[in-house]
């Protein structure tokens, strides 16, 4: 539970910084400044000035009122938000339409006094002791913790599909709060620094009410741009500078393992079938396909469920495009869809990115094209399927027959005919005078236990790296050694490396030892890359547009050597595998 608790704070405390928050910070920072101005100090002080302690003594707590509504709203309906929806028979959106009016009606508050007071009224009758003169700010609070939408990673995805499906444990509530209280830190500190610059810039003083009309301008403009998701443009346009700090904490070995236990779904059958067991099993109720961004393949984007699809056999296929080991199997994928849907067969690729750039609709719908794919594609950007299937691989398939219950996995490359027969004698007890055509030929070519192993070029993931220590988001320049270990990388001349990919610059090389048939690498930028092959240059790829997987070497047969890799300035490297 600590440990939870520590990677919630943590997570918490990198995502308050990150872009996605910026949409709020003018508001809390306003917030923080000139307060209600209410009563009896109303009228002797028409100029609302509470940017000042007022003179009992007691200080402007507004900006702890703020952050403390944000928190418990935030926390509270980010995981029961779904239920009591549903309970309710409320539209999905009506939480987000309720902050949005709080957001406006505060903004209001604050240009028109008397309406502000007005919607005071309700916590004056909390006991006297200020609680009241912070009530608007609480409610701000609460209105924003309704708005407030931070930049997703395992945490929060956690926390999320844990919300949404009502899986709600005192690990989960912990977690959550965890989070919450993390994310508040920052704002509480950019909301006291607006009550400091209140307190102490004479302008503050002298034109309190101009500053008070100016915070509920904001609030009311801020409330329009989330309405029409204008603040989006913005947050696009913005690099993701904390990624590679957030990557470092949750996706650590320690936070995938207190995470699993969260966010895997109840269906504890899954978790207890075994892989690419040559027999159908009963592993459960199939999950249901949640959090997908975007259907391609479907009439009109329209999204499938399994529900409707009951009646049919069903092959769920995770996958996502730059990765060679799924793209070898896809021949096998494609060749049931063209053989057996006719006969009852519906496969569903589920596309679970691995990299950020494999999260764009439009990079997914163009690698589809190109790669044949004319099932139905799901892109499960944030991971809620690949949860809710307790998966943890790519490839992988669920098998599930035409009552939903899931039959059979299978991990990896391979087994395919196994995977095949296992389809057939499940479409044939769906329909048991089916004639079904012969079996189609399976496309797969063993890889020699020595090959070397897929290797990233990241900070936090990178194996078997020797020479210059990596230096994070910065340009530096990188020495490789005279002699690599065997299956050894290594960086030379000027690279950018970040836990997403690595970045050439002037003279960039990468040397790697290998044991392989073939070298792919997935690149992206612009230029040409040249390959060289035990210091002889092999082939010169040409790269160009979106990140995808290039072929660097095809020998024929297995092959011991060095490889060294040029690529020209500012092309993307992310990710060798071998073949």
């Amino acid at each position: 539970m600590i440990v939870l608790v520590l990677i919630g704070l943590l997570g918490g405390l990198i995502t308050a910084v990150s872009p996605c928050v910026l949409p709020v910070l003018p508001v809390v920072f306003l917030a923080g400044g000139p307060g209600a101005a209410t009563g009896a100090k109303a009228q002797a002080d028409p100029e609302g000035d509470s940017g000042h302690d007022d003179p009992s003594g007691r200080r402007n707590r507004r900006p702890y009122a703020v952050v403390a509504g944000l928190v418990v709203s935030f926390s509270f309906f980010t995981l029961a938000g779904t239920t009591i929806i549903s309970a309710l028979g409320l539209p999905d959106g009506i939480l987000r339409y309720v902050g949005l009016a709080m957001l406006v009606l505060l903004g209001l508050g604050l240009v028109f006094p008397p309406l502000e007071r007005l919607l005071e009224r309700p916590f004056a009758r909390l006991p006297q002791r200020r609680v009241n003169k912070e009530g608007s700010a609480f409610a701000l609070g609460l209105g924003l913790g309704l708005l407030y939408v931070p930049c997703a990673g395992p945490v929060l995805a956690a926390i999320t599909v844990a919300g949404a499906q009502g899986r709600i444990s005192t690990r989960i509530v912990a977690l959550t709060v965890a989070f919450a209280v993390g994310t508040a830190v920052p704002l509480l500190v950019f909301a006291l620094a607006g009550r400091g610059v209140a307190r102490r810039v004479g302008a503050f003083r002298r034109r309190a009410r101009v500053f008070r009309v100016a915070g509920g301008a904001v609030m009311i403009v801020l409330a329009c741009a989330l309405a029409f998701n204008l603040t989006d443009v913005l947050q696009r346009a913005l690099p993701d500078y904390t990624a590679a700090a957030q990557n470092k904490v949750e996706d650590s070995q320690a936070a995938r393992q207190q995470l699993s236990g969260l966010t895997d779904n109840s269906n504890k059958l899954l978790s207890r079938c075994e892989d690419g067991v040559d027999q159908l099993r009963d592993c459960g109720p199939a999950p249901a396909f949640a959090g997908i961004s975007q259907w391609l393949n479907t009439p009109g984007g329209r999204p499938l469920s399994i529900k409707e699809l009951h009646g049919k056999v069903v092959l769920v296929d995770f996958w996502t495009y730059s990765c060679i080991n799924c793209q070898r199997a896809l021949p096998n994928v494609e060749a049931w869809d063209r053989a057996y849907r006719a006969d009852g067969l519906q496969v569903i690729g589920v596309h679970s990115p691995e990299f950020t750039f494999e999260k764009s609709a439009s990079n997914v719908a163009d690698a589809v094209r190109k790669l044949g794919v004319h099932y139905p594609v799901a892109l499960d950007n944030q991971l809620t399927t690949w949860n809710n299937y307790r998966n943890q691989y790519w490839p992988a398939q669920y098998l599930i027959d035409s009552d939903g219950t899931v039959r059979y996995l299978t991990f990896g490359e391979g087994r395919y005919s196994q995977t095949e027969d296992l389809i057939r004698t499940l479409l044939q007890q769906a329909h048991p005078h089916l004639s079904l055509p012969p079996k189609t030929t399976s496309h797969y070519t063993p890889v020699p236990t020595d090959t070397t192993p897929e290797t990233y070029l990241s900070t936090q993931r990178i194996d078997r790296y020797v020479g210059t220590p990596l230096v994070e988001a910065r340009p530096e320049r990188y020495h490789a050694p005279a002699r690599l270990p065997s299956g050894g990388i290594s960086l030379n001349g000027t690279w950018t490396t970040t836990y997403e990919d690595f970045t050439a610059g002037p003279g960039a090389r990468i040397d790697l030892s290998f044991q392989a048939a073939k070298v792919y690498l997935v690149l992206g930028g612009h230029g040409p890359v040249k390959v060289l092959l035990d210091g002889r240059l092999l082939r010169t790829v040409q790269v160009s547009g979106a990140p995808t997987l290039y072929t660097l070497a095809d020998l024929g047969g297995p092959h011991h050597g060095l490889l060294q890799v040029e690529p020209a300035q500012g092309v993307q490297a992310y990710d060798f595998t071998f073949g």
